[in-house]
């Protein structure tokens, strides 16, 4: 590469496209293609980073196999960064092979993450921690050790393992700064957030409060029995029961923790789990089989008791019952979740991180934008939905992951 490429090449290792388009932005040749496209995607115009992406790539052609590698795992930087995870994961593995036989050990690296991060987005915590289990972090540039503690920490937020995600963010923001770039120092900061805003709203014995991931965290590892309404499950320090699929038998159990110690009257229970103005009397018989059905599934942590006027929990170890709710109550909080990372998603990304049909997020979707909590911009495959952040509340229970013990 020529003097020009070269130093266009490294302002935009250390984060400065600007410097990088004052050196190539009036060249056609393959390399100076290539660095005008990452440097239009630090800026932010990725439709016309991907364009000039794919020209280079054209034009390096089969005898420059190493570049035509790293134009294909910037094209899925982009994809990612604008939510679009329906890549094709077998050309990015095949770019990474490529740059491992010529020796290109970062930027292969670089590949390696740019699916790890993309396994968190979807939820896949599994796959993840196995994928950074296998990666040796001391080779790695400063900019990689931070993009490699935010998966680490992304892990451990999204299994409540605040200890962990604590120290992991430390190693991130200390790697950021070495690295000097901007974009990276925020991101870190950004996803600190979570340990230092409130992640869930706590009832106590009909006492409200909004606690941190850390708060969580010990409540789920103590005997409280935890009707958790982030997830639709009830659990204790030694199981869980998903009412996720059970609408009405969560209703009734969210009810019933909400006045614990108290109970709950039937005509209440009715109201909140059949949407009936008035109780007759097949309400209150559907009321008894329900509430059998929530009694026999809760047989291993809680019995429900029917008293003179309604019906109550009562914990088998005798412990206090506590509900967990969202910050703040929003319709398709899931949606919400995804959308508050500032980043813009299409419906197919947000449906495949959601587990949910691309036509239920759509109608999810419309509805937030009648709120005005979501925009869209752009037409067919290219429309793209953006929202701002829940202001002042973490997301992490929102999204939709599994908690420990489900």
């Amino acid at each position: 590469m020529d003097s020009l490429v070269t130093a266009a090449a490294r302002a935009l290792a250390a984060g400065d496209p600007l410097g990088a388009l004052q050196r190539v932005a009036l060249r056609d040749d393959p390399p100076a293609l290539a660095l005008r496209g990452i440097a239009m995607a630090q800026l932010g115009d990725l439709t016309r980073a991907k364009t000039l992406l794919r020209s280079a790539e054209r034009a390096f052609g089969a005898r420059e196999p190493v570049s035509r590698a790293r134009c294909v795992i910037a094209e899925a930087e982009i994809a990612l960064a604008s939510r679009d995870l329906n890549w094709p994961a077998k050309a990015l593995e095949s770019a990474q092979a490529t740059l491992e036989a010529h020796g290109d050990y970062v930027n292969a690296m670089h590949a390696r993450y740019l699916e790890v991060r993309r396994q968190l987005l979807i939820g896949r915590l599994e796959e993840t921690g196995r994928m950074l289990a296998g990666l040796d972090t001391a080779r790695l540039p400063p900019a990689l050790r931070a993009v490699h503690e935010l998966a680490v920490a992304g892990i451990a937020l999204r299994r409540l393992q605040t200890a962990i995600a604590r120290a992991a963010l430390a190693r991130a923001g200390l790697a950021a700064h070495q690295a000097g770039i901007a974009a990276l120092v925020a991101e870190v900061e950004s996803a600190s957030l979570a340990l230092s805003t409130p992640a869930a709203r706590l009832t106590l014995r009909g006492e409200a409060r909004l606690v941190m991931l850390e708060e969580v965290e010990a409540l789920f590892a103590s005997q409280v029995l935890v009707v958790d309404a982030c997830r639709r499950v009830v659990r204790d320090a030694h199981g869980v029961v998903s009412l996720a699929r059970r609408p009405v038998l969560f209703v009734l159990a969210r009810t019933l923790a909400e006045a614990w110690p108290a109970d709950v009257p039937r005509d209440v229970l009715v109201a909140r789990a059949f949407r009936a103005k008035r109780a007759d009397e097949s309400h209150r018989a559907r009321l008894r089989v329900e509430v059998g059905r929530l009694r026999n599934l809760l047989t291993p942590m809680a019995g429900v008791s029917a008293t003179r006027h309604g019906f109550v929990l009562a914990p088998h170890n005798g412990t206090e019952v506590a509900l967990l709710e969202r910050p703040v109550e929003e319709d398709h909080a899931g949606v919400l979740a995804l959308l508050a990372d500032g980043e813009s998603w299409s419906s197919s990304a947000l449906a495949l991180a959601l587990g949910a049909s691309q036509r239920s997020v759509q109608r999810a979707l419309d509805g937030l934008a009648q709120a005005g909590k979501a925009q869209s911009f752009g037409l067919g495959r290219a429309r793209r939905w953006t929202a701002s952040s829940l202001t002042g509340f973490a997301t992490t229970l929102l999204l939709p992951v599994p908690l420990p013990g489900e």
